[in-house]
């Protein structure tokens, strides 16, 4: 289970959030500027709350009033951009390995093939990211963040920088995953996505938690 309890100052923009989930998928929806990202930055370690909590299958990540922060690397929690962001200079395979390596987990070859398999990339592991199209970048994105064997995944609007044809290419991946029973947060602004995805929806406006459940709220 995630919860989330938040409050943080960021220039003009106040962002205050509290909610809990159990679902497969947690959808995070509102338009560009209402703190999604900034929520899941937190989530992910990467901005600290100014006051709350953030725990996660009862471990307490975030807590202001006890001085406790969990570092990025110490979370466990796989994220996934909106631009892919792999190395160039690596081929697939090695832009693969990163997250298993940095977390320092041992090698473990049928986690390997059974990743490769479920985002269909095997026949891609010796070409460049610039060889790839933008839907085989965001699944071999999407396969280094399962490699470090994450306990969440956090998704960043990551079919937002594709056109209509790459996005229906990936939604069938990232179904397969939610089927696979790996918890996610899932950013976007696009409704359409989370019906088909999310299992619970928060959804933003300026900040603000506005409304919480299932996708029915998207009507």
């Amino acid at each position: 289970m995630l919860r989330v309890d938040v409050t943080k100052q960021l220039g003009e923009f106040s962002l205050e959030a509290a909610f809990e989930s159990q679902g497969r998928v947690t959808g995070l929806f509102g338009a560009s500027g209402a703190g999604k990202t900034s929520l899941i930055n937190m989530i992910a370690g990467l901005l600290r709350p100014d006051r709350g909590v953030i725990a996660l299958d009862g471990e307490t990540l975030d807590d202001t009033s006890k001085g406790i922060h969990v570092p990025p690397h110490r979370r466990r929690i796989g994220y996934v951009f909106q631009d892919a962001r792999l190395f160039p200079h690596l081929d697939v395979r090695q832009n693969l390995d990163y997250g298993r390596r940095m977390n320092r987990l041992a090698v473990d070859p049928a986690q390997h093939a059974r990743v490769t398999d479920l985002l269909d990339i095997g026949h891609l592991l010796d070409r460049r990211p610039g060889k790839l199209s933008g839907g085989e970048r965001q699944r071999v994105a999407l396969g280094r963040a399962l490699l470090s064997k994450p306990r969440l995944l956090l998704l960043d609007e990551p079919l937002g920088s594709l056109d209509e044809s790459r996005k229906e290419e990936i939604l069938p991946y990232l179904v397969r995953l939610r089927d696979e029973g790996i918890p996610m947060v899932y950013v976007s602004h696009d409704a359409a996505e989370l019906r088909q995805l999310a299992t619970q929806i928060v959804m933003l406006k300026r900040g603000r938690v506005t409304a919480l459940g299932g996708v029915k709220v998207l009507t």
